[in-house]
């Protein structure tokens, strides 16, 4: 099979990080370049130190049109600052990590609609999308915890939801709350009730069937003292015993080859580092918990981005994916 040809646009981040350590071990992809207005010229892995004797490209400022699919690794808002200020060949499928195309009244790029990449959602839209918004981390994260429900038409009540990120999800640029000093041994709450995840949440579960506004999905983000990997725990109130709520979730991912449903607790090294997410269900009184765990730099970004590139190009949704956790 021809190799696919892959540009990327941001690699010099976590996110541009994380994509170049599974493209370049790929078996069915050629990195072509690889943007960075800050590194032009410089080797990658002189900057991704993790990637010495695996490839010996460099960064560069030059976008070559001779591509099959091109990721946006850039902030948010700078992905369609991007798109609007480079010409990019329309015969090239993109798949931008920022949050830019992402909601549904902001999703059209030169005639051609971004399809939501959430696999678990909407698998065969991704197969024939021209286009990839792919999904936020603690967005996907609390998703998965929910989709089942919603798709069952069971999530009525108010959600409460408690999730902590690790401090790469803020990124590479170094802040106050970025800090060794001031994350490590700490925790803090941030944006409490009014993550901008909210918006593709409840997109999201309205698609698969629920009705329940943002303001019934009461969300408090953490940041934890920890580099990467998402915990979010979820509840709800639901008629569903747990022998009903175990069948509905095993039956609804049985296809999904990323997402699994742990018949014991769970925690978060099962996942860091991998491109997988679990789920545990526990029954309390009238609510169900709902737990879920992902690597954030992967199934929350670059991870589920090759997911998707997987899924356009007609690969084995795997390929390149599968990766062993930090367990230990």
């Amino acid at each position: 099979m021809k190799k696919i040809k892959a540009g990327i646009v941001g690699g010099a981040g976590y996110t541009g990080g994380e994509l170049l350590r599974l493209l370049v071990n790929h078996p069915q992809v050629e990195i072509t370049f690889v943007h960075s207005n800050s590194n032009a010229g410089n080797l990658i892995s002189d900057v991704h130190t993790d990637l010495t004797g695996d490839t010996d490209l460099v960064f560069t400022q030059t976008l070559s049109q001779d591509i099959d699919v091109l990721f946006l690794c850039v902030g948010h808002g700078d992905s369609r600052k991007f798109l609007e200020s480079h010409e990019i060949d329309n015969k090239i499928h993109l798949i931008d990590l920022s949050q830019d195309f992402r909601l549904s009244n902001n999703t059209t790029y030169k005639g051609s609609d971004f399809v939501y990449g959430l696999p678990e959602l909407q698998r065969d839209a991704i197969k024939k999308a021209r286009h990839i918004a792919n999904p936020g981390c603690f967005a996907t994260c609390i998703q998965l915890a929910l989709l089942p429900l919603a798709a069952a038409g069971v999530l009525t009540d108010e959600v409460h939801i408690s999730a902590t990120t690790g401090s790469t999800g803020a990124g590479q640029s170094l802040s106050q709350t970025t800090h060794f000093s001031w994350r490590n041994n700490n925790s803090s709450v941030y944006k409490a009730f009014e993550h901008q995840h909210l918006n593709e949440i409840t997109q999201s579960l309205h698609q698969a069937g629920s009705s329940l506004n943002k303001d019934q999905l009461n969300f408090i983000p953490y940041r934890g003292d920890f580099s990467r990997g998402i915990i979010a725990s979820v509840y709800t109130k639901s008629s569903l015993t747990q022998e009903e709520a175990v069948t509905l979730y095993e039956a609804y991912y049985k296809e999904h080859p990323f997402t699994h449903l742990m018949r014991k607790n769970i925690d978060l090294k099962q996942v860091v580092n991998t491109n997988k997410c679990f789920l545990y269900v526990e029954k309390h009184g009238d609510k169900l918990l709902i737990v879920s765990i992902i690597d954030n730099l992967l199934k929350g970004a670059s991870g589920q981005a090759v997911q998707n590139m997987n899924l356009i190009f007609g690969l084995e949704e795997q390929t390149g994916l599968k990766l062993k956790a930090t367990a230990f």
